[in-house]
């Protein structure tokens, strides 16, 4: 396994000076936004598309310092019901596949979107309760009429570029569970799995050990975001999980993102890193910082200072004792 990290927390800093911090402080590969919502501080896809000498000095500023791309990201809605928003994150999610394939990259890595309600809907509707039956019918009319055909469409794009889809588990989106990401690959194919992030497991309410073994078992990881999360309870029985209180407030907000070791210790994430190889991932854990309490480069370092000692960097062969 490798130690990577997002590198859109770094994007006032130049490709050239990003790439020589984080080589420096033990970092072995490098997520690099492409547009949508991480932007593309690092990695201009117009610029980079079907020119060949600006790939290879590109990838060799990477590679000599010791590092590889782990994935390109390029999170948005290519679902969103105001046509002018779908087509941007489509045609950028298009792009980077296959800018993606030509740099070698194995992973993109994007939200499922989310659809309104009906053909003329303005915003975006993210059902979250069974009943009333309104919403039942909602979720049915998303995924039979918009979810599946585009991702069948995406998946089958992907797979002519050898390239993975990595979902972002991720709230207010429609593929957001273990149960909706293998839903959709179900339906689509095997390029769409997870790129799964502990941290909106847990203020889902869920165990992102198990989430693990859940989609292990179909080897529907792709990538593997690392991000904390932590639970004010008090606040939880007032507000509930699906909390909608603005981030920066965080005294009254039911939960918020940490930086890894902050909000669960290094034994729940060493749990984590073990079932992640149980399961049989063997990629990059790429760090993500949007704690709310720390620096960048606080956040960033602490992380490291967590994640470090628990990677599991040698496989073994073979059971010798036995």
């Amino acid at each position: 396994m490798k130690l990577g990290v997002f590198t859109v927390l770094f994007s006032e800093k130049s490709l050239d000076n990003m790439l020589e911090h984080v080589a420096a402080k033990g970092i072995e590969a490098v997520e690099l936004g492409t547009g949508g919502y991480p932007g593309d501080a690092h990695c201009k896809v117009n610029e980079l598309l079907d020119h060949e000498q600006k790939q290879k000095e590109f990838m060799e500023k990477i590679l000599s310092r010791g590092l590889s791309i782990s994935a390109l990201s390029c999170h948005g809605n290519p679902l969103h019901p105001q046509k002018h928003i779908a087509e941007e994150a489509d045609s950028v999610f298009s792009k980077t596949v296959k800018l993606a394939s030509q740099l070698g990259v194995p992973v993109v890595n994007t939200f499922s979107g989310c659809p309104g309600d009906h053909e003329n809907a303005k915003y975006p509707n993210w059902p979250v309760s069974p009943w009333p039956n309104d919403y039942q019918e909602i979720l049915k009319w998303q995924w039979e009429e918009k979810i599946i055909p585009y991702w069948k469409e995406k998946a089958a794009f992907a797979k002519e570029h050898n390239v993975k889809i990595g979902l972002e588990l991720h709230g207010g989106f429609s593929v957001h569970t273990p149960a909706t990401l293998l839903r959709l690959r179900e339906a689509c194919g095997t390029e769409i799995g997870a790129n799964l992030d502990p941290s909106h497991m847990w203020w889902q309410g869920m165990d992102p050990v198990e989430s693990i073994k859940i989609l292990g078992r179909e080897n529907a990881i792709h990538h593997f975001h690392a991000k904390d999360t932590i639970t004010d309870q008090p606040n939880t029985n007032r507000n509930g999980l699906t909390d909608m209180t603005p981030y920066h407030d965080m005294q009254n907000r039911s939960w918020y993102f940490r930086t890894v070791g902050f909000g669960h210790d290094s034994k729940v994430w060493a749990d984590i890193i073990s079932t992640l190889r149980l399961y049989g991932y063997d990629y990059v854990v790429s760090i993500e910082h949007e704690d709310g309490l720390m620096s960048v480069e606080e956040g960033f370092t602490k992380a490291i200072q967590t994640l470090y000692p628990i990677m599991v960097k040698e496989s073994i062969g073979e059971m010798w004792w036995t």
